[in-house]
């Protein structure tokens, strides 16, 4: 009896119910996931990759948004679906302003995506990040919006804002992909990260997309208002803001004028300090850019300069920016 080999065989372990975050991940990941998809390009000059990321279907006829950096210079556009397979794609418009792109891939029927509100995100919730980082398809990480309303500095030289800042790790690759919130919505568009950070990684969020992809397709672009101006921010003396009363202690000094350009027609001047349009503060460049919407092309504003020492009132005709153009 005590010579003889024993044999014992584990019973097969039950497994219990997930728990809650796992359900939650697990859900968003398998209503989600179908839509996100890999973008792949190749050059203009040479028909071979060069270049990958992420996009999120939006619609089932195939719209798809991601990075304006994954596309730009792109000759052609490839989008590789849940399933493995590949179909071409178009370049339907992109905003370097936002560094969003929207893409048509062929074919229907597409799984897609929900675009939710931005901006009823709270800190501390759960994020998830779905998109292809380093080729890897369909990689999902999960982790906390960090913050709120952060900004980054677009490729135009404007100031995305609103930005989320998460700590749902993002890799090369991972550009363009979804950020979903708990409840499945897509509530940003993966679009930077921090090299030699950990968890400080960002995207573009939501409502911004959705304000900005009617004009992409109907126009390719998002209009702008312009006023041909070179500027940068400029303190003011404490005995000046005093002596003539103003209520503002900074604004944009003008340090060039574009030849024929609005502000040329309405003779403003090198050295002239821009504190307010229509009344509102212009402390910074990025708060001229943030008022030179598409609602106020071909309208009269009304200036607030501060020239020689005294406060000028101007008008001024905002025209529609000029492509390629980074001034105010």
């Amino acid at each position: 009896m005590f010579g003889r080999k024993q044999t014992f065989v584990s019973a097969p372990r039950r497994r219990g119910p997930r728990d809650g975050f796992s359900q939650t991940v697990v859900r968003v990941v398998d209503e989600i996931g179908p839509a996100v998809i890999g973008v792949r390009r190749t050059s203009r000059m040479r028909d071979l990759y060069d270049g990958a990321g992420s996009g999120v279907i939006i619609s089932p006829d195939g719209y798809a948004l991601t990075n304006n950096h994954v596309v730009r210079g792109a000759g052609r556009v490839e989008g590789v679906l849940h399933d493995g397979s590949v179909v071409a794609a178009e370049i339907v418009g992109t905003d370097p302003d936002t560094d969003l792109a929207l893409l048509r891939l062929n074919g229907r029927g597409h799984h897609t995506a929900e675009l939710g509100d931005s901006d009823a995100l709270k800190v501390g919730e759960l994020s998830i990040a779905i998109g292809n980082p380093l080729g890897l398809q369909a990689t999902v990480t999960v982790g906390v919006i960090s913050a709120l309303r952060r900004t980054l500095r677009g490729e135009s030289g404007r100031l995305i804002e609103d930005v989320i800042q998460t700590d749902a790790a993002l890799n090369p690759g991972n550009s363009g992909g979804a950020l979903v919130d708990a409840e499945g919505a897509v509530v940003g568009i993966n679009t930077a990260i921090i090299g030699g950070a950990q968890g400080l990684c960002f995207a573009v969020p939501s409502n911004t997309a959705k304000s900005i992809i009617p004009d992409l397709m109907r126009d390719g672009r998002v209009a702008r208002g312009w006023f041909g101006i070179a500027g940068q921010s400029q303190e003011l003396s404490r005995a000046l803001v005093r002596r003539l009363g103003l209520d503002v202690e900074s604004g944009v000094l003008v340090v060039a004028v574009s030849s024929g350009g609005p502000a040329d027609a309405a003779k403003l001047e090198v050295g002239d300090v821009v504190l307010k349009l229509d009344g509102a503060a212009t402390p910074t460049v990025d708060a001229v850019h943030k008022l030179l919407t598409r609602e106020r092309i071909g309208r009269k504003v009304a200036l607030d300069v501060l020239r020689n020492g005294a406060v000028v009132k101007m008008n001024l005709v905002v025209t529609e920016r000029p492509d390629e153009l980074k001034s105010a």
